[in-house]
Formats: C-alpha cells, structure tokens, sequence
C-alpha cells in the first residue's frame, strides 16, 4: 500500500497486477466513482479483482443453475481477500437446437463465448478469472478464453443433470432421440413415448452420459485446469455450493502465486486429456475442441495424435451412450478422479503435470475414493476394450482426417452401399420414413469446413 495527498492505494504485492491501471491514483478517481455506484468500497477496490465468467442461461438445463452457483464461487473469493465481478456471456445447446437451423449457431457460440470474456477480461484490467461453464459449446469456449488471457485462472464445469427413471431404467436425453426413432417405426405408442420424453430430464444440468459435455468436463480435471473432484458433483448436488466456494478461494492461490494457465495447460497436460477421453469412451467432439484448445495455448497437436494415443490406452468406463451408466453413477462410483487414478496407477498419465491446486496431477487423484462394488470404472489391467474409444480415419471422404467413435462398438470394418444426401434434413426425413437400410451408410454431401462451416453437429 502507498499513500499519495491523503489517499491510499495499492500495489502488485496483493496480487493486484493488472486492475491498478483500472482503479489506483488520483487520475482513476472517476472509474472508482462509478464503481462505487454500485456498491463497492474503497477496500473492495483495494483488492485483485477476479472475473467470474458465468455462461447462465434460462434455456435449457444445462447452465440454468450456475447463477445461483456463481454466488458460492463470489463467496470464496471474497473470503480468500479478493473482489469478485461477474459478467455473462451466451449459451446455444445443442440438445435444444439440434436437427434445427439454430443448431448450425453451436459450434460459432464457441467462439463468440471465447471473445466475449477475453473482452471483459482486456477491457477491465482482470487480475484473475473464475469461469463457470456446464454445456458442450460453454466449456471449450471457456479454456480458450483462459489460454488466451494466460492470467491466473480456473474453470468449473456446473455438473450432470440427473439421470430420470422410467420403469426401472436411468435415462438420459439419448432416450428421448431413440424414443422419437422407435415411435416413428411404430414401436413404442404416443403414451410410452410421452412418458420418456417427460422423465428422461428431471433437473438442471448438463446432459447425463459422456456426451461432449461430460467429456470436456472430464478434460477440465485431467488437463489440470479444474480442480480434481469437483466437476464430476452433480448440478444438484449441495457439494456443488462447497465446490464453488472452493474454486473462488483456489484462484485467489493462482492469483497471488501468479500460476498462469500456460504452466498448467502444457504438452504433456494436452496428452493426459486425451488420454482421459480415450479411456472414458469420450465424444468425438473431444477433437475439435482440443485441437482449438491447442492453438490457443501455442501447444503443436496434429488430429493423428488423438488415434496413436487412443489405440495404446484401454477403455476403463462403461459410460453412455456408448456404455451402460451416467455420469452421476460415474460420481457415485469414484468419479473422474477414480478414473484418473486407474490411469495414473496403469502407468498412462505425466504425473507431474501442475494443477489449479498447486499440486501435481498424481497429487490430486493419487488417494481417489472408491465406492465398494462399483461397476462402472475398472482397473487399466481389467478394461472394458483394450483400446479407446476414439479411432482417427483418412480417405476420400476425409482427406485431413475424420473421428469416429467405438466405445460402444465392436465393428472393425463395414461394405456395402452408401445414400448421399444433400444436406442433414434430407438424411433425417429418409431415415424417419424408413428408407434406409440398416445395412447403408449415410452422409451428407453439403456438410464440412468448406460446404458449410457452421454445419449441425452432433453431441454424442
């Protein structure tokens, strides 16, 4: 602290590196006015601000719940002596717009979220972030926006939405896509498939396999760049609250160490998350956005990669949509640091790769909890599949290389006829009215980089 004709101001000691240029020295005196507006004091200024980048949205589960959530990260930061500012940026969800024009908006939202909080971030001098996220498009968009900021940092996934229950099944909205394809072969009534529509998502939370928002929540905690044990809480859950009052105390830690997340976010932390998404059946997705991710962080990473390193790590986790269980009976069982633990104790994770915590990442998950009789995570020497699920292909049709994923499958190679169609709708229409046989590949000839940069996606 100085003082300066009767005023006092501070200094970067605090951690306060970048926000004095927003609020320090007589000259500032009309930006502290206006934040005083608002209810901020002179001892609130005095303090590192920390962005709390929400991706809240009342359309849809995913991130309907991270307002409320957002209060318990402000909590913590407010306790471990810094100022919390929380901003918001957009939410598209897939689930929502998917098999609609709306859904060609997900993959661009990525970008918009990634520009957004770097703007705020810029724009207000932020001397730490806390970004909240909980969807497909939310939770890549959130990891760039930290690489590129580079300032202390960390994310929270919102966690799974619960899995419904109908006649004794859990479901997930992967059954309420099958439930529309056995209606629309006449093989459930109006009244079964009303019934699964309407129990398939009881609560806020993102969508409850090892759907693409699982899957990056999963990266977040292997990467290093969300604290072990805490994405895998379920949305609902009361340690979601002690969670997120840990994550404001934690980047508080960052913020006064001065960790960046391109100390946490290195080579060897990209290969532990693609070795987390090999070994949990994890979307395809996972490729895109760690490749976006990669060039963020000025970390060279080729898609061939993903295949080398998918093809030489097991398969531990039976998890939907490819497998048998959700995410939150993934929780129940031990979780993502169970997960990681297997993959540390197989000999498949750089173990001293720095977390958000401090500590390392064999640190984190070495003492993962594991509930007795689980099923649902096995030991790297008992795999489900002795490979991951991801596999990378080139051809004709995909001369840089395509993903596919088989987790769930055990076909190897596939012959026979294949329907172009000229854009996804045409697909859908032909599939819904049974046109194509199940012995056809299918693929749309308007669809990819060139054809149609903003094109529909899948989740899965």
């Amino acid at each position: 602290m100085y003082r300066q004709r009767g005023l006092t101001f501070t200094q970067m000691e605090t951690g306060k590196r970048f926000s004095q240029v927003v609020t320090d020295g007589p000259n500032r005196a009309p930006a502290r006015a206006m934040m005083k507006a608002i209810g901020f004091t002179d001892e609130d200024l005095s303090k590192p601000l920390i962005g709390v980048a929400n991706t809240w949205t009342e359309i849809g589960p995913c991130n309907f719940h991270l307002r409320a959530l957002a209060e318990h990260v402000k909590a913590g930061i407010r306790a471990a002596g810094g100022t919390p500012l929380e901003f918001n940026t957009v939410s598209i969800s897939d689930g929502i717009t998917m098999g609609t024009e709306g859904m060609k908006t997900s993959l661009i939202s990525r970008e918009v979220i990634a520009d957004s909080i770097e703007l705020v971030a810029r724009g207000n001098s932020l001397d730490g972030l806390v970004c909240l996220s909980a969807c497909d498009k939310t939770n890549p968009g959130v990891l760039m926006a930290l690489a590129r900021m580079n300032i202390p940092g960390l994310a929270l996934y919102g966690g799974s939405i619960d899995h419904g229950l109908h006649n004794g099944k859990a479901l997930t909205v992967q059954d309420v896509f099958e439930a529309v394809g056995a209606f629309n072969a006449g093989k459930i009534d109006a009244k079964e498939f009303h019934c699964v529509e309407n129990a398939a998502c009881p609560t806020a939370g993102a969508c409850g396999g090892q759907f693409t928002a699982n899957t990056m929540a999963t990266i977040m905690e292997a990467i290093g760049i969300s604290p072990a044990g805490l994405n895998g809480i379920p949305a609902t859950d009361k340690a979601k609250e002690q969670a997120a009052f840990r994550c404001g105390e934690l980047v508080m830690n960052l913020v006064r160490k001065n960790i960046k997340p391109s100390q946490i976010m290195t080579r060897k932390a990209f290969e532990n998350a693609i070795v987390s998404v090999a070994a949990s059946g994890g979307s395809t997705n996972a490729v895109l956005h760690l490749l976006a991710l990669a060039r963020e962080a000025n970390i060279a990473l080729e898609i061939d990669e993903f295949d080398t390193i998918s093809a030489k790590t097991p398969t531990i986790a039976t998890l939907k949509p490819g497998g048998l269980y959700t995410a939150v009976e993934m929780h129940k069982a031990g979780g993502i640091s169970l997960l990681l633990r297997r993959l540390l104790e197989g000999g498949y994770l750089h173990k001293k790769c720095l977390t958000v915590t401090g500590r390392s990442i064999a640190e984190e998950v070495a003492v993962a909890p594991e509930t007795a009789g689980q099923q649902v995570i096995r030991p790297t020497d008992k795999p489900f599949k002795p490979t991951g699920g991801l596999v990378i292909l080139h051809g004709n049709l995909a001369k840089e290389g395509g993903v596919l994923k088989v987790a769930g499958s055990a076909i190897k190679h596939f012959k026979g006829p294949a329907r172009v169609f000229n854009n996804e709708e045409d697909a859908m229409t032909a599939v819904s009215k049974q046109r194509s046989s199940p012995a056809t590949s299918s693929s749309s000839a308007t669809k990819g980089r060139k054809a149609a940069p903003a094109c529909a996606r899948c989740w899965a």
